[in-house]
């Protein structure tokens, strides 16, 4: 009888070794505007990080501008295997205040979360911010340049929207699906 490669992958393991950890990714707060010094400094340390920031128009005595600011104010994202040194050296950045989730331990985001964000920014879909959700039906759009993106569908205004929710962090985008075929997870 033969075992599957599965099988053998664990039989011909040493003893005492564990398989590698995927490295995930996880919600960082910073302190009060220090989101980009926190990426920047991440990024010289070659730890994979993501920034999600927002065009908007500031208004000065003399002048409007146009800034980028950080889509959640206070947070943001760092790829790593949590049993790494690179959460050691991520947490002693200057300007992070600590992963979030149980006790600072740090809750993985689903890849899913993070690509739905880089997607809905890389699109230029509007949206507008939302108040984190807990209750609603979870869909995902099939067809269209926002195939495969999953979030709570809801009722707004007489539209149909669909909220992306980066769960740890408790945060929420909303994006309207009008034409968009939606389909239950």
């Amino acid at each position: 009888m033969s075992s599957g490669p599965a099988v053998r992958a664990c039989l011909e393991r040493p003893i005492g070794t564990a398989v590698a950890e995927q490295a995930q990714w996880y919600a960082l707060r910073t302190r009060s505007r220090h989101e980009k010094m926190v990426v920047e400094q991440l990024e010289q340390q070659g730890i994979e990080n993501f920034l999600p920031l927002v065009k908007r128009e500031r208004q000065w005595s003399d002048r409007v501008k146009e800034v980028a600011l950080p889509l959640f104010s206070g947070y943001a994202f760092v790829r790593m295997v949590i049993a790494s040194a690179d959460r050691l050296r991520v947490l002693q950045t200057h300007g992070v205040a600590g992963l979030v989730g149980i006790r600072g331990m740090g809750l993985p985001i689903p890849e899913v979360q993070i690509e739905s964000l880089k997607s809905i920014l890389v699109n230029q879909v509007p949206f507008a911010e939302r108040p984190f959700l807990q209750i609603g039906q979870r869909v995902r759009i099939k067809g269209g340049s926002l195939d495969g993106i999953e979030g709570l569908l809801t009722g707004y205004k007489g539209d149909r929207s669909l909220v992306i929710s980066v769960e740890p962090i408790q945060r929420s985008l909303s994006i309207c699906v009008e034409g968009y075929r939606v389909e239950p997870v």
